[in-house]
């Protein structure tokens, strides 16, 4: 009897590294605010590496963040924590709006820098950014902490080897209830707010991971009475011909789950497909599971450390970019984006 193509198929491992066994740096972090305690935590918990010192435009505030995690130096400026000759590396985890100048900042200290996503307001303050960092030979990385995890990994390899056949679809959602009770920084034209830029970046991030540039962008969005997108849904067509259907919102809650559809199989993301415990299934044509990899951590805090691990492989190694998330693709996301705010009218102030 002649079994199936599909029995064979089966996902691949990860070939991500144990972030514990990446080399050891000192971090600096560069605004203490929910995201950076999540960095502070994985990095202490899940690499070798350590935070050694906090700056804040609050001195009362970089204290408190000290005390929590037994960090030695806290500054009541920036310029203080970018000048200290005992950080390797800054981690900049400020609002969108200041991601250019404080990346900027740390660079003309000569320091390398992990800038939390999204990693600009748009590609000209990117561009400026990664031209500051190539001028000095600085490892400059994007803080998408999502590109870095195990299940990312098996997605990437399972487009490079063609298991699922041609890539036809990809739908990604991203949908929390974040407005208008939310984090004021959200609902602020001035801070870069909107669901787009603090959600919406992570279905961009991965359909561009799996269909590569785009070469079409459609999007419409519902605006706030502050002009920044409440809600936005986004089309795009790869090179291949690959489309994706991406939608993001911060007026309510959506699944998170991402499908990537191949013309023999496809890939089904749940649990949040972001996050460090989403489970993977390959599913064949007639909707069986043929296998499932569960996500490999409960606690996305955890997922942090791999970014934090990846940057601290390549600071040692010489290297001013990663090959997980290099430099084009940081700016590729970032153009899709502007593309993006350009087609709903969401415009911040000074553009």
């Amino acid at each position: 009897m002649t079994l199936p193509i599909d029995v064979a198929l089966r996902l691949p491992e990860p070939r991500t590294p144990d972030p514990h066994d990446a080399p050891a740096i000192r971090w600096g972090v560069l605004a203490p605010g929910g995201i950076a305690h999540a960095f502070a935590d994985a990095v202490a918990v899940g690499t070798a590496s350590s935070v050694v010192a906090v700056g804040s435009r609050s001195r009362e505030r970089a204290l408190d963040f000290a005390d929590e995690f037994a960090i030695p130096r806290a500054y009541g400026s920036y310029e203080e924590l970018v000048a200290d000759t005992e950080v390797d590396a800054i981690y900049v985890a400020s609002p969108h709006s200041e991601h250019r100048d404080h990346a900027l900042l740390a660079i003309e200290a000569g320091k390398p820098v992990l800038v939390e996503k999204a990693f600009t307001r748009s590609a000209a303050e990117a561009r400026e950014v990664l031209a500051a960092a190539g001028r000095q030979g600085l490892l400059v990385v994007e803080a998408m902490w999502s590109r870095f995890l195990p299940h990312y990994d098996v997605v990437r390899h399972v487009v490079e080897t063609g298991l699922i056949g041609e890539l036809v679809s990809v739908f990604a959602d991203h949908g929390q209830r974040l407005y208008p009770d939310g984090p004021a920084r959200l609902s602020q034209p001035e801070l870069a707010g909107g669901a787009l830029l603090d959600l919406g970046v992570y279905p961009v991030s991965f359909a561009d991971l799996v269909l590569g540039a785009p070469t079409s962008v459609s999007a419409a969005g519902t605006l706030t009475d502050l002009g920044v997108d409440a809600t936005t849904t986004i089309t795009v067509t790869g090179a291949g011909g690959g489309h994706g259907v991406l939608s993001c919102t911060m007026a309510g809650v959506t699944p998170c789950t991402a499908v990537v559809a191949g013309t023999e199989a496809r890939l089904e993301l749940s649990g949040t497909f972001y996050g460090a415990g989403s489970t993977i299934r390959l599913v064949n044509r007639t909707n069986e599971v043929l296998d499932e990899r569960p996500g490999g951590l409960t606690d996305d805090v955890r997922g942090f450390s791999y970014e934090a691990a990846e940057f601290a492989r390549c600071l040692v190694a010489g290297e001013t970019e990663s090959p997980l998330l290099p430099h084009a693709t940081t700016l590729r996301v970032m153009e899709t984006m502007d593309d993006v705010r350009r087609q709903t009218g969401v415009v911040y102030p000074g553009e």
